[in-house]
C-alpha cells in the first residue's frame, strides 16, 4: 500500500536547522500535524508534532530553541510494503493519527494518515464471484434457492463478499452463473443498488472454478481477484492484490492451514519391525481457501467452454515458466459448504 502520493508529505519534512518558531511555521504550511526531520541523506532522525511544540513552550524553551531538542528520535515506522489492514491496525492501537513510512534505508519516502488509511481508494480491478455451482450438500436449502444466496445475518453469502469488497475500494464484479441464475440477477441487478457495477456471465454447462473465466467476453487490463461464492472470509482483496504484486506473481492461491488431530496412537513400521511410536499426532496442511489473484495473461490459457478447474490452471501457468505463490492466510475464514456450516456462520455473527 503506497499512501500519501495524494497529499504534499514532502511538505512534512525539514532537516537539523530548524528552530521552534521555523516549526511552527513548517507545521502551519504542511497542515498535517507533524514535521519529520531528516539529515543530508534524506535518513528519518525524527518527528515533531504540535504536541512536541506546545509541550516546549510551556516548559519555556524560547522560540530560538533548536527543533532536534525537542523532537521524538524514536517514532513509529512502518515500510513501504506493510498492509493497509497493518497500518491500520497499528494506528489504532496506538492511537496515531500520523505513521512515517521508511525504507530500509532509514530513508523517508510517504506517510500515512489516519484519515487516508480509513478512506480505501478506488481499485479498478474486477472481482470475480463463483455462483454457479448446485449446492447439492446444501439440499433441501438450495433446492429454489442457488447457494451463494443462503443467508447469514439476514444476507445472501453473495451480498457479505460484495460489501466487503465494496468497503476496500472494489466497484467492478462480474458473477458467473449456472443454476438458478435468475435469483441472483433479481437480487442484484446492475448493482447500482449496492454501490457497484455488476456484470454477469452465465455457464450453459458447468465449467468448473477456472473454466467459467473462458466466458468473460473483455479481457481486463488489470489483475483480477477471484472468489468461491460460499465462502466468508474477513480477508481484504487489497492486501491479496498488493502481495501478488510485489512477488511478482501470474497467480496467487489464498491457503489456509488446516490442522487434523489423528484421534489415535500411531505405530512407525519398517515391515513388520515396529520403529517407533507418535502418540496421537496432529497433521498440519494448507488448503485452498477459495480466493485467488489471476493475471489478466491466465486466461489466455483457456480454452472457450471448456471445463477445467483453478488447480490445473496454476499447473498451466506454472508449466509456462510464470510464478504461482500462495497467500498465507490467517483472517477469519469459513467454507459454509453443508447445513451445519451455514448454521455455525449464523451462530458466530450473532454472537459477534
Amino acid at each position: 500500500m503506497k499512501t500519501g502520493q495524494d497529499i504534499d508529505w514532502q511538505a512534512t519534512i525539514v532537516d537539523t536547522t530548524l528552530d521552534l518558531h521555523g516549526a511552527i511555521v513548517a507545521l502551519d504550511r504542511g497542515a498535517l500535524q507533524i514535521l519529520m526531520m531528516v539529515d543530508a541523506d534524506h535518513r528519518l532522525l525524527g518527528t515533531i508534532t504540535d504536541g512536541d511544540i506546545r509541550r516546549a513552550l510551556l516548559r519555556g524553551n524560547p522560540l530560538t530553541t533548536p527543533a532536534r531538542d525537542v523532537m521524538h528520535t524514536t517514532p513509529m515506522v512502518v515500510s513501504p510494503e506493510m498492509s493497509r489492514s497493518t497500518v491500520w491496525s497499528l494506528m489504532q492501537i496506538n492511537k496515531l493519527r500520523q505513521l512515517p513510512i521508511v525504507a530500509a534505508d532509514g530513508r523517508v519516502v510517504g506517510l500515512h494518515l489516519w484519515d487516508q488509511v480509513l478512506t480505501a481508494p478506488t481499485r479498478d480491478n474486477t472481482v470475480i464471484l463463483m455462483a454457479g455451482g448446485f449446492g447439492k450438500r446444501m439440499m433441501p436449502y438450495t433446492e429454489n434457492v442457488p447457494k451463494p444466496m443462503l443467508e447469514v445475518a439476514g444476507k445472501p453469502l453473495l451480498q457479505h463478499a460484495i460489501e466487503r469488497a465494496r468497503a476496500d475500494g472494489f466497484h467492478r464484479f462480474l458473477i458467473t452463473l449456472h443454476y438458478l441464475p435468475q435469483v441472483i440477477r433479481s437480487h442484484f441487478g446492475d448493482g447500482s443498488a449496492f454501490g457497484v457495477d455488476i456484470d454477469y456471465v452465465e455457464e450453459t454447462t458447468p465449467l468448473g472454478t477456472a473454466g467459467a473465466l473462458s466466458l468473460i467476453p473483455n479481457r481486463p487490463d488489470l489483475p483480477m481477484i477471484i472468489a468461491n461464492g460460499d465462502i466468508l472470509t474477513d480477508v481484504r482483496f487489497s492486501d491479496m492484490l498488493e502481495f501478488h504484486r510485489q512477488h511478482g506473481a501470474a497467480a496467487t492461491m489464498a491457503v489456509r492451514e488446516h490442522e487434523y488431530h489423528n484421534p489415535f496412537g500411531v505405530v512407525q513400521t519398517q515391515g513388520v519391525d515396529i520403529t517407533g511410536f507418535e502418540e496421537k499426532p496432529i497433521w498440519r496442511t494448507k488448503i485452498n481457501a477459495g480466493l485467488y489473484v489471476l493475471g489478466p495473461e491466465a486466461l489466455d490459457l483457456l480454452p472457450p467452454n471448456t471445463h477445467c478447474n483453478m488447480p490445473t490452471l496454476f499447473d498451466q501457468i506454472r508449466a509456462n515458466g510464470a510464478r504461482t505463490i500462495v497467500y498465507p492466510m490467517h483472517e477469519t475464514w469459513m467454507d459454509v459448504g453443508n447445513p451445519q456450516d451455514l448454521l455455525n456462520a449464523n451462530r458466530a455473527h450473532e454472537s459477534g
